[in-house]
């Protein structure tokens, strides 16, 4: 999964201490929405018209071993009940600049069910 322009931008401000949010779990968000439009590294926010929601991060995420990153976001019964087709992680509860999305089709989520989603964000040099 790629990154979004604006996710590489935060990187490269974080790099030599320009003015950025972080992704702690204060204002981590993973959001998940019914958009299966196509990921293009110009989008800042989930395609979805309106079933899309984000999710703060469950205690102790996000967290770091050496090279990958591990986001987690739980769904409640009353959140998110639409056919999940696209997720990103967020460093904001609404706006924020989105890190990354992903297109894929992860099943239709329903208040039966309480959904936890985890991403991990590999980092490598090529």
């Amino acid at each position: 999964m790629a990154l979004t322009n604006a996710g590489r931008d935060l990187i490269a401000a974080a790099i030599i201490a320009d003015t950025y949010t972080s992704y702690a779990n204060a204002n981590a968000h993973i959001g998940v929405g019914d958009s299966a439009t196509a990921f293009a590294a110009g989008q800042t926010d989930l395609q979805a018209a309106s079933n899309k929601l984000r999710r703060a991060m469950d205690a102790t995420f996000p967290t770091r071993a050496t090279n990958v990153l591990t986001f987690r976001s739980t769904f409640a019964t009353g959140d998110a009940n639409f056919a999940w087709q696209e997720w990103a992680v967020f460093n904001a509860s609404s706006s924020g600049t989105m890190l990354n999305r992903k297109v894929e089709s992860l099943g239709t989520k329903t208040s039966a069910q309480s959904w936890q989603i985890t991403v991990d964000l590999t980092i490598t040099a090529a």
